[in-house]
């Protein structure tokens, strides 16, 4: 894994996290997006929290945002001396969901645009809404990633198969 003091949002991410999420009464995409990452101390800090583990860092994760209950959407620092972009988004939950909801930016800016946020994606079981495709992250997907256009179940598929054994590895690291 390649660990970066880079705390800056690419220029497509910031565009995402600048539009307002509607939550909707539980129809629409659970998502408060941070204004920035979370500095290397607080991200080290939830990660121990969250697995039990005072050993590790965070340094392999790039917290963006946060669903209601607290459960964490990042960056997966996984592939060695990638750009942050090309690496994987998770999402770690407050009650110790997981999931690989996009293969990296491009895919997430269009799982956002098809009206799903980080929460929605790792926990279809629980979401039984139709997604509501939004028009201004839609605009957002086609100026960053205009090649890159999927339905949401799709890329979240195309994730999960590159990284099946996500939850596994995190459960590993947990006390």
């Amino acid at each position: 894994m390649t660990p970066s003091n880079d705390r800056q949002f690419p220029d497509a991410l910031a565009s995402a996290m600048a539009v307002s999420f509607d939550y909707d009464g539980g129809d629409g995409v659970d998502f408060e997006p941070f204004p920035a990452f979370l500095s290397a101390e607080e991200t080290t800090d939830w990660f121990r929290a969250w697995t039990g583990n005072g050993d590790l860092t965070g340094d392999d994760f790039r917290v963006f945002g946060q669903d209601g209950s607290g459960g964490y959407a990042a960056f997966w620092l996984i592939r060695p001396g990638r750009a942050l972009v090309d690496q994987p988004v998770v999402f770690l939950g407050s009650e110790g969901e997981t999931g690989v909801v996009a293969r990296d930016l491009g895919d997430f800016l269009w799982l956002l645009a098809d009206g799903l946020g980080p929460w929605e994606a790792a926990t279809p079981y629980e979401s039984d809404r139709t997604p509501r495709p939004d028009q201004e992250l839609t605009a957002i997907a086609e100026r960053f990633a205009p090649d890159r256009h999927r339905p949401a179940t799709a890329l979240i598929e195309l994730a999960t198969r590159e990284f099946p054994d996500f939850d596994d590895t995190l459960m590993e690291l947990c006390r």
